[in-house]
Parts: structure tokens; C-alpha cells; sequence
């Protein structure tokens, strides 16, 4: 075993404050890496020691593996924290770091490889009896011999890139005449973003969930599961809103899920913190999806619901300690809701709104936690991801988590920009969310610009009044929200007119 002294974390934002705060509870130093852009950001000064690897983009500085680890060098620096995105999953740049001497915080290169490809996965957990979408079993280039494919798929199919993540290079072909085109869209649209232009084909589940397993697992072979978040809240193929565990999963098919997600981890022999990804249909049958090798956005409310600090668990794993608990151990205790807070307008199709953070105020209290790394007055740069923040609530039971999650969202008071504010607390007072019947076609179903606005000429004590009657009715037992109950006009509206 090897005790972390020092550790670099190759991040930026929110999950590099996480990172370094669990860190320096341990009693290790912490090094931030930054960009121009990120110069006076809240994770380079809460860091120990921070070094600027660039200029704004990322491919200037978050993205230059080999500029990161000869900083570790200089600094002498023990191991290398990813976060997500970036290089978390760069296999070539977990392979550096570990020919330099230096722990990478994360699975083996070997496993981020074999995950990364999505045919690769699937052809490593098939000897698991593991449930997979039908469709192909490796990539295909020649149109017409996937055009057969397709047909005895059957329509409609979904064509997606290999080397895919976030929705690029994915396709629905609903007939065979769409089919040609669709593909070679795809095609281009995969080697444009990942350089790697293979696709395969699956059959289109059209209206899934999309329920993920939490699996940690040490150098000593073994492996748990952390049971499930609920992650069908989403724009773009990318997650707006999750919670732990799941309004429908019943005991025993969370069990099922949870070995299967323990039986993909051991076919690539996983270490550390990773997350198995599922496809439920309506009839709850689910299908293998992909796994991400790292740390989630939304593994807060995991830690909520088991009392774990995954952070401290990854550090805990790459220094050789065992896990220090069974799956007979753990347990869900109570329920989680998180809300990413994204400096996008949800009245003009969730397109970026960059700007100055004129009023900041983040919302506190019991059963609220906020995961940022932005304060009043900075801005938020164009050049990355555009998460202000994530909201985290926890109650004693699905209803308290919403009911927290409502209040917070009206306390947090954010102007200048526009937010996701708006659109958490409409999904929220949803019928479908409450009811737990909703799946990752809820905002094409249900959401539309115009349940965010205000009617003309309507005056603070109408406002106050219809918020009061709201409340009430929420405190009524089995009483259903409806879609078009006008949200709260929290300080983040009143404060931009």
C-alpha cells in the first residue's frame, strides 16, 4: 500500500472542490491545475498549490495530459485525481500517468479501454448472461448489408457510434427508406467527434428509463453495487435532473440490476469507482447500455442515500486498502433528488446563457447540499460545460427529497442569467414525475417554453396568493399536480424584470 501525500486534481469547477475538499480532510495536499480563463476560480484557491497549464480551451490546458503529468513531476505529486470529462476516461493518459510513477485515481487503462468501446463492452459482459438490446454484435460500414441487419432487427433501429457518449453519432431510423442517409450522418458525425467513424446497430427502445448502477470495487477482487439513480430527466441525450433510488425498480430487480452491474464491472476487472448504465423498458425488462469508467455528475445522491463519500473511497482504493464493507452491509436509507443548475434558457431550447453571475445566493438548510464552484460577481465561461452548480436535496422519503428540492429552488437566487431553475421546479410539480410514470421522452412530452412564463399584468399578491393555494395542495394526500400549475416565481424570475 502506498500512502497519497499530494494529489493533482486534472479538473476544473465543482467536481475539483469536491475532489479537493474530501482530500484535505484526509490530510492530503492538493494541486489545482487551471486555465487563463480560469484564473480566479474558487478551485484554485482553495488548493494548496495551482499551476496555469494554458490557455482558455480546453484543448490549451484541461486536455494536455503530457503538460499535466510533467507538472506532477516538478511538484512531486503521488496521484492524479480526473473528476469526469476531460481525461477521466483517456486511456492513453492513465497509461502515462502510471509509466510515470504517478497513481491514476481510477480504473485500469485496460478497463477504460475496453468500456470505452461500446462493442468491446458488449462482448465482454456477454459471457455474463448479461440482457443486451438485439442488434449487432460488431461494427458495419457496408450500407446495404446493415440495411438487412436492420430489417431483421426491425423497425425502428438505432444507429450509434462506438466510440459514442452525450448523443453524438446516434441516429433513430424509423424505415428502411431513411435508413441510408441516417447512416452515413452518423458515420460523419462520429469521425468528426471521437475520430472513429465505427457504428453498430440496436433495436430503438423508444420510450426507456435510464437507470444507472453505482459499483465500487477494490484491488483485492471485490466488487459491490451502491444500488441505482433514476436518470430519465434529460435534454440532448444528457441528464438534467436524478435521483436514488428509483420510483418503480421493486427489491427484487434492483438485486437483479445490482449483480448484473457487479458482473460487468468483473469482466473488465474494475477498480474503483464506476457506473453501469441501463435501459428499462415499460415493462421494466432492462438491457446493458454502456458503463462509464469514473466518477458521475450525480454521484451526490448515491452518497446521500448510503452515507459514503465516494471520493474517499476512490483515494481509499488506490492506495491498495480493501473495501471496508460487504453488499450485505449496505443499505438505502431515505431518498435523494439532483437538480444540475445550467446556465442555459429553458424557454429557448436549453441553449446557452453566458454571462455575469449578478446576484449568487445559494439556498441552505436541512437536507440541502450544493455542489458549485461559482460565487457572486464571476463569470461563466463560454468555453466549457455550462453547470453553474448542482442542487442536491435528501429527505426521509421520495416526497420530503421534492418538497426540499422546491424550497431550495426557490431560495437559490441567481440573476443575470438564465437557468434550469425554472424547469426543475415545473418538472417537479409534474403529475408524471410525481407519479413516478415518466421516462426519457418527458420534455418532448410534456414541456413546453411557455408553462416558464408569466402572465401579463399579474401582481405580486396574485403571485403570492397562487403560490399559497399551491402549497396547500401539495399537503393534500394522493392529490395529482397538473402539467400547466404555474411554478414558483422564485428570486431567480422577480429579480430579472
Amino acid at each position: 500500500m502506498k500512502k497519497i501525500k499530494k494529489v493533482l486534481v486534472a479538473n476544473r469547477g465543482e467536481i475539483a472542490l469536491r475532489v479537493m475538499r474530501t482530500a484535505k480532510e484526509m490530510g492530503i495536499k492538493t494541486v489545482a491545475i487551471f486555465s487563463e480563463a480560469d484564473r480566479n476560480a474558487l478551485h484554485v484557491r482553495f488548493a494548496d498549490e495551482a499551476v496555469c497549464v494554458g490557455g482558455p480551451k480546453s484543448s490549451e490546458s484541461y486536455l494536455r495530459g503530457d503538460v499535466i503529468i510533467d507538472v506532477c513531476k516538478q511538484l512531486q505529486v503521488d496521484a492524479i485525481h480526473p473528476g469526469y470529462g476531460f481525461l477521466s476516461e483517456n486511456a492513453g493518459f492513465a497509461r502515462k500517468a502510471q509509466e510515470a510513477g504517478i497513481i491514476f485515481i481510477g480504473p485500469s487503462p485496460e478497463a477504460i479501454e475496453l468500456m470505452g468501446s461500446k462493442l468491446a463492452a458488449k462482448a465482454a459482459v456477454a459471457r455474463y448472461n448479461i440482457p443486451m438490446v438485439p442488434g449487432t454484435e460488431e461494427a458495419i460500414t457496408d450500407v446495404e448489408a446493415a440495411k438487412q441487419i436492420a430489417s431483421q432487427v426491425g423497425f425502428p433501429i438505432l444507429i450509434k457510434a462506438s466510440a459514442g457518449g452525450g448523443g453524438k453519432g446516434m441516429r433513430v431510423v424509423e424505415n428502411v427508406g431513411m435508413f441510408e442517409e441516417q447512416m452515413k450522418m452518423a458515420v460523419s458525425e462520429a469521425t468528426s467527434a471521437f475520430g472513429d467513424g465505427a457504428v453498430f446497430i440496436e433495436k430503438y427502445i423508444g420510450s426507456p428509463r435510464h437507470i444507472e448502477i453505482q459499483v465500487l470495487g477494490d484491488t483485492h477482487g471485490n466488487i459491490v453495487h451502491l444500488f441505482e439513480r433514476e436518470c430519465s430527466i434529460q435534454r440532448r441525450h444528457q441528464k438534467v435532473i436524478e435521483e436514488a433510488p428509483s420510483a418503480v425498480l421493486t427489491p427484487a430487480l434492483r438485486e437483479e440490476m445490482g449483480r448484473c452491474a457487479v458482473n460487468v464491472a468483473k469482466a473488465c476487472d474494475y477498480v474503483g469507482a464506476g457506473t453501469v448504465e441501463f435501459l428499462v423498458d415499460e415493462n421494466l425488462n432492462f438491457y446493458f447500455l454502456e458503463m462509464n469508467t469514473r466518477l458521475q455528475v450525480e454521484h451526490p445522491v448515491t452518497e446521500q442515500i448510503t452515507g459514503l463519500d465516494l471520493v474517499k473511497e476512490q483515494i481509499q482504493i488506490a492506495e491498495g486498502h480493501p473495501l471496508g464493507f460487504k453488499q450485505e452491509d449496505l443499505q438505502i436509507n431515505g431518498h435523494a433528488l439532483e437538480l444540475r443548475v445550467y446556465a442555459e434558457d429553458p424557454a429557448n431550447n436549453f441553449l446557452p446563457d453566458i454571462g455575469r453571475l449578478e446576484t449568487y445566493t445559494r439556498p441552505q438548510g436541512q437536507g440541502v447540499r450544493v455542489d458549485d464552484g461559482f460565487e457572486q460577481g464571476m463569470d461563466i465561461p463560454i468555453y466549457y460545460d455550462p453547470m453553474i452548480a448542482k442542487l442536491v436535496t435528501f429527505g426521509k422519503d421520495r416526497e420530503e427529497a421534492i418538497a426540499k428540492m422546491l424550497r431550495a429552488i426557490d431560495e437559490y437566487q441567481i440573476t443575470g442569467i438564465e437557468t434550469t431553475l425554472p424547469f426543475g421546479a415545473y418538472v417537479l410539480q409534474h403529475e408524471a414525475f410525481r407519479s413516478g410514470n415518466f421516462d426519457t421522452k418527458f420534455i418532448e412530452r410534456y414541456f413546453s417554453p411557455s408553462v416558464l412564463e408569466q402572465k401579463p399584468g399579474i401582481e405580486e399578491e396574485e403571485i403570492a396568493v397562487a403560490l399559497a393555494a399551491l402549497l396547500l395542495e401539495n399537503k393534500k394526500p394522493d392529490t395529482a399536480e397538473t402539467s400547466n400549475v404555474p411554478t414558483s416565481t422564485s428570486n431567480w424570475r422577480r429579480n430579472r424584470t
